[in-house]
């Protein structure tokens, strides 16, 4: 007689609890960081498990604190790897240390609040990566005035049949542009098929005009750029073979991977740092959690001294003054 499905899924259980590996404790800086079932495989392309990930993070960890400081943080976690179900969690885990931070956001449309996870030390990652975190999304603001954005996000963000080149392109115009503005960019790799590039913005301005200030600045990439970038914003609506500079990525409680995250994918694919003269032979695939720690040794955080150069987003609010006025499609307002 077969095995009815519940027996079988009980069986698998008993067979998966006894297959667990022994937990075992990491000295993280001045704490003392449990990892249970540090054997289960998360990346299956090259077998890591979960107790590489907790050491690779450790091995990028002041890039990755960078990142992250003091921001809150939406994690996506896989509690079964990355070939599992995805998990995305606002709130902190159940279960956190007391020396666990956390900032309170609001989300007005739903008149809810939540606890994010606000990284201040590694041994914060490392704790959410024992809650099986794979992926860290942090807001584009810092604690101290969660509605202030101090980071600008240029998402150059390929449609299915754009070909790489053409973000390549697209990146050394919107590098152009970035230095006739006198903003300093910091570019990296998404992880996926396209590239980030982040401005450190002085803290002076709401959500809306942040947004504001990014759609003007694609709007200006896609004039000096016709044939390769589109702003369309309806996405049936957009050439397939060309490039999104993704302006919505400025909105309230929009995230994307911070530098030095880890992507869920099989590969284990890392949203990599990258210099400007890189632009033309980077490969963003080779990116991994088993290259990039070796990178890191090597270069160090590229994005050290981004905290360094703070832009003023003035003369893009008067692009987007102009541009309003001149009667330019508005795209809808974004959900919060």
């Amino acid at each position: 007689m077969a095995e009815s499905s519940a027996g079988s899924t009980g069986a698998a259980r008993k067979k998966a609890a006894k297959s667990k590996s022994p937990a075992i404790e990491l000295e993280v800086g001045e704490r003392i960081v449990r990892i249970s079932n540090p054997d289960r495989v998360y990346f299956p392309a090259r077998g890591e498990t979960k107790l590489d990930l907790v050491k690779y993070y450790l091995s990028v960890g002041d890039g990755i604190v960078r990142a992250l400081r003091e921001r809150p943080c939406m994690l996506h976690r896989f509690p079964d790897g990355v070939a599992g179900e995805k998990v995305h969690q606002k709130r902190l885990p159940n279960g956190a240390p007391d020396w666990m931070e956390t900032v309170r956001v609001k989300f007005p449309r739903y008149n809810r609040t939540a606890d994010e996870l606000c990284v201040t030390e590694v041994a914060h990652v490392a704790w959410a990566v024992q809650m099986s975190t794979v992926e860290f999304h942090p807001w584009n603001s810092r604690r101290a005035d969660t509605e202030k954005p101090d980071e600008w996000r240029i998402d150059l963000d390929p449609m299915p049949d754009c070909p790489f080149d053409r973000v390549r392109r697209v990146a050394h115009v919107t590098h152009e542009l970035l230095d006739e503005l006198g903003a300093v960019g910091y570019p990296k790799t998404s992880g996926g098929s396209g590239l980030h590039v982040y401005v450190r913005i002085k803290p002076e301005h709401g959500f809306t005009d942040v947004r504001r200030a990014a759609l003007a600045f694609a709007r200006e990439v896609e004039r000096r750029a016709p044939d390769d970038v589109t702003t369309t914003w309806w996405r049936k609506d957009r050439d397939p073979s060309k490039l999104f500079v993704d302006f919505n990525q400025n909105a309230r409680d929009h995230t994307i991977a911070a530098a030095y995250s880890v992507r869920g994918n099989p590969e284990g694919t890392v949203s990599t740092p990258i210099r400007w003269d890189e632009i033309d032979d980077v490969e963003p695939r080779e990116f991994t959690i088993a290259t990039v720690p070796a990178r890191f040794a090597e270069l160090g955080d590229l994005h050290e001294t981004i905290d360094d150069n703070p832009y003023t987003l003035d003369t893009l609010l008067e692009w987007a003054d102009r541009d309003e006025r001149e009667g330019a499609e508005e795209p809808p307002p974004p959900e919060e």
